[in-house]
């Protein structure tokens, strides 16, 4: 018995690690590339400061401030161009290096997952065995290759980043209302701990009561 306790103490020891490990990556990703850009921009604006004979020793708060200015600044002018013929322009010269347009689109299902008809559903489908039903994601909502069949994708727990794609018969197809990538995200890194209803903080449905694709493809027709 004291084995077991032991084995289960390192299951589940091993399980939270794994849960924060991915936690935090994509948080530490992201202060990777802001420090980054911040120690750029800081080296410039001293370049700067030193040109127009100020010492950034001397003058740390403004110092400071300038380059905070300067980094949002940034930030802004490449928010404003992304929506412009520029950022196209820009991407048609990266676009033939390899891995670039599989990154682009990666990166897309984040930006477009709370966007209009782009985003990406948490739906259940019927089930690989002979009952019940499995919880995934749509990150494209257009028909596949088989007629009256979309693609979904089913991931791992508790890696997310791996998975299967499955080409699925609409009417096999529910929408989990109100759900989102983040909230599947939960779920999946709980390892079912936490069931979907809980993430969501709902009460749990009939399979009858939630909308069909079919459905939800009528409120949000796509474009072609």
């Amino acid at each position: 018995m004291e084995i077991d306790n032991n084995k289960t103490f390192m299951q589940k020891f091993k399980s939270r690690t794994i849960q924060g490990l991915f936690w935090i990556l994509p948080i530490a990703a992201i202060l990777m590339i802001i420090f980054w850009v911040y120690d750029k921009i800081d080296n410039i604006v001293n370049l700067f400061l030193d040109f127009i004979g100020i010492n950034p020793q001397n003058n740390e708060f403004l110092w400071v401030v300038g380059v905070v200015f300067v980094f949002v600044f940034i930030l802004y002018i490449i928010g404003y161009l992304i929506k412009t013929q520029i950022a196209h322009y820009v991407e048609s010269l990266f676009h033939d290096i390899p891995g670039f347009s599989t990154l682009k689109d990666i990166i897309g299902i984040f930006n477009s997952s709370k966007e209009g008809a782009n985003k990406v559903l948490v739906v259940a489908i019927r089930g690989f065995a002979n009952e019940g039903y499995n919880i995934g994601l749509m990150y494209s909502q257009k028909e596949s290759i088989i007629k009256d069949h979309y693609t979904v994708t089913l991931s791992m727990t508790p890696i997310p980043n791996g998975g299967y794609m499955f080409e699925v018969p609409k009417e096999d197809i529910f929408i989990i209302e109100h759900a989102t990538f983040d909230d599947n995200l939960q779920y999946l890194l709980s390892m079912g701990v936490r069931s979907i209803a809980e993430v969501l903080n709902v009460k749990p449905k009939k399979i009858e009561e939630m909308q069909t694709i079919d459905e939800w493809l009528k409120e949000n027709p796509q474009e072609d």
